[in-house]
């Protein structure tokens, strides 16, 4: 699902990553939705992709990378970020907690997303924001 229908998150960490570097939302929902229509920059299988967002006034070469948790049918969730000139890749032991996480966070309904953004767990980014 591209575009309006895709529900896209963030978690707290992540979202203190993003304000760090002045990542908007607006460059998220890029990112998420790039990645929803096929678009993805790296699948690294069980539902964890590799997405490039650019720095502010720059190319997405020499930006970011975002680790997006990405359900088929409508979720998106942002759990990770790096600059690339911080670090090359992310390890092996990590990707097995992001697959992990992945389908913990995929196993949510409605009730336990509602629950995660109360506690604030995830926080849910809004479209033109």
């Amino acid at each position: 699902m591209v575009g309006a229908g895709l529900r896209i998150f963030k978690t707290k960490p992540f979202a203190r990553f993003a304000g760090r570097e002045s990542i908007s939302d607006g460059d998220l929902c890029n990112a998420a939705d790039h990645a929803a229509a096929g678009r993805i920059d790296a699948d690294l299988g069980g539902g964890v992709i590799k997405q490039r967002v650019a720095r502010n006034g720059q190319g997405k070469s020499g930006g970011y990378r975002t680790i997006i948790l990405l359900r088929s049918g409508g979720h998106a969730f942002f759990v990770y970020g790096f600059a690339k000139s911080d670090r090359d890749n992310i390890k092996v032991d990590e990707l097995k907690a992001f697959r992990k996480l992945a389908r913990e966070l995929f196993a949510l309904d409605e009730a336990g997303l509602a629950a995660a953004l109360r506690n604030q767990t995830l926080m849910e980014i809004e479209r033109g924001n």
